[in-house]
């Protein structure tokens, strides 16, 4: 073999290594590349899960019930911009035995169980202020969604005071509330018969009215501290 032909073979394996070593290089740096890719998607899906964990055990039935709302109102505008009856229309789509549960549920709607407990009294006003609100403004909604952003669905973790300011519509309405409650009191209200031989426990007689529900629901299980107060021989 000459000189030159030795020459051309060591140059060719050169080139192969060199090539070689090239292409080694360029996997390392994929490598690298994916694994950097996977570390930041990881720290992401980290971030994402803790900040899950400290949203309220409701936020996402209220997320789904807050579209759901969203999506009913853009279809009622549809359908009445079509001339249509949305109402009907949708009930159409509901089988028979949905709409027997609709019904029955509207017949079960609200009744009058009397006063159970405190608790129960304070869900019923709650539910009955609920009722009475105006129909959701759907373009204020989502104004203040933008607005507001992740605080628009308070978590545990978010301060939204301050950050709300209250309407004068709003306040007029609470007013207004207010006085519609203090004026079904005053009709509802009798007075009692004064018995002079009972105990003065109370200092007025909306007062005299709170202990007797008291005394109904809790006076057996305080009947004892109630006679050891009375002896001077509570500890």
């Amino acid at each position: 073999m000459s000189t030159s032909d030795s020459s051309n073979a060591n140059e060719t394996k050169t080139m192969s290594f060199a090539e070689k070593q090239a292409e080694r290089m360029k996997k390392l740096r994929q490598l690298h590349t994916l694994r950097n890719e996977a570390r930041s998607h990881n720290h992401q899906e980290v971030l994402a899960e803790d900040a899950r964990s400290k949203l309220p055990s409701n936020w996402e039935s209220r997320k789904k019930r807050a579209e759901w709302l969203l999506n009913d109102q853009k279809a009622r505008e549809e359908a009445s911009s079509r001339g249509e009856d949305y109402d009907r229309k949708k009930m159409l789509e509901i089988s028979a035995i949905d709409a027997e549960k609709i019904e029955r549920k509207k017949k079960k709607k609200n009744p009058d169980q009397g006063f159970s407990d405190f608790e129960a009294a304070t869900k019923r006003q709650y539910d009955r202020l609920v009722r009475n609100m105006p129909s959701k403004d759907m373009e204020r909604y989502e104004e203040m969604k933008e607005k507001y952003g992740d605080a628009f669905y308070a978590g545990s973790n978010v301060i939204i005071h301050g950050l709300h300011e209250d309407r004068k519509e709003a306040i007029d309405n609470m007013v207004k509330d207010l006085e519609n409650q203090i004026a079904k009191r005053e009709k509802y209200s009798r007075r009692r018969t004064h018995n002079d031989d009972a105990d003065i426990d109370y200092i007025n007689e909306r007062n005299a009215k709170f202990n007797k529900k008291l005394e109904r629901f809790y006076g057996e299980h305080t009947a004892e501290i109630k006679q050891n107060l009375e002896r001077g021989t509570a500890v």
